[in-house]
């Protein structure tokens, strides 16, 4: 086959999530043809990256070290706990500087780790946001952690509505994230 390291190069890259294969074109000629020196640094961090970053023991947040900056920062509000589907829900809360809580990440029940949950709950936490899409399923995921933690003299809140049904956080923009948050309703 012609060109074969570079049609796999464009096939690799379009398996990236919303990279076409024409994007993955783009990305390669430029890559290879007008920028190696980037082509080299980003296999490089990626190389790094893969090797370094690991989910936090705690929150299951984004972390180079076996606990996050967040989970280890005491000035941050210790009685809310923040309850997000995604490590990336994370930093578009903190890139935005809208929670001074501390976070929990549940991407999918068969990791959700209770236990984890619980010893957060028991540090002193007495609110639970949930910032999660609106789903049937995770209004099933909410009605369960409240019923495993009804006797932690717990506010259940979640985020206002307005946040369109299905949506991920990472495609809403920051004024309605910021509205959701300061307008969150107990569950």
């Amino acid at each position: 086959m012609k060109n074969h390291k570079f049609n796999t190069l464009i096939e690799t890259l379009s398996e990236l999530p919303t990279v076409g294969k024409k994007s993955a074109s783009r990305f390669a000629y430029h890559l290879i043809f007008k920028d190696s020196f980037l082509a080299l640094k980003l296999a490089h961090n990626i190389e790094d990256a893969i090797n370094n970053v690991k989910k936090c023991g705690v929150c299951q947040g984004i972390s180079e070290s076996e606990i996050c900056y967040i989970c280890l920062d005491s000035s941050r509000d210790n009685e809310k706990l923040c309850i997000v589907s995604s490590p990336q829900d994370i930093l578009i809360f903190e890139e935005n500087k809208l929670y001074d809580g501390k976070y929990f990440v549940i991407e999918d029940l068969e990791s959700f780790d209770e236990h984890k949950l619980k010893n957060l709950v028991l540090s002193g936490v007495n609110e639970l946001i949930f910032a999660l899409e609106h789903s049937i399923g995770n209004d099933a995921l909410i009605l369960y952690i409240e019923d495993k933690l009804k006797d932690h003299n717990l506010t259940f809140t979640k985020l206002a509505q307005g946040i369109p049904s299905g949506m991920s956080l990472q495609n809403i923009d920051i004024v309605s994230l910021n509205k959701a948050i300061l307008q969150r309703t107990k569950t």
